[in-house]
C-alpha cells in the first residue's frame, strides 16, 4: 500500500486524535464522547498506518513521493 499521510498532515492528526480521544475519555457517558473517541480512534490509526481511505479517493498525497 502506498503511503499517503506525511509530514504536518501527519502530525496534525496525531495531535487532533489525542485531543479528541480526551474529550470522548472524559465525555464518556455521552453521545458526543463516544463519537469524539471514535473519530480520534480513526485519525490516530490513519497517521501510524500512514494511509488515508479519503485522502486516496480525493488523489491527495502529503509525502510527496509514494513509497
Amino acid at each position: 500500500m502506498k503511503r499517503n499521510v506525511c509530514g504536518f498532515d501527519r502530525l496534525g492528526r496525531t495531535i487532533l486524535a489525542a485531543m479528541l480521544l480526551l474529550v470522548g475519555y472524559r465525555n464518556r457517558n455521552r453521545t458526543v464522547g463516544t463519537l469524539a473517541f471514535v473519530a480520534g480512534s480513526d485519525l490516530l490509526a490513519t497517521a501510524v498506518v500512514q494511509r488515508c481511505p479519503i485522502n486516496a479517493l480525493l488523489r491527495v498525497d502529503t509525502c510527496g513521493t509514494n513509497r
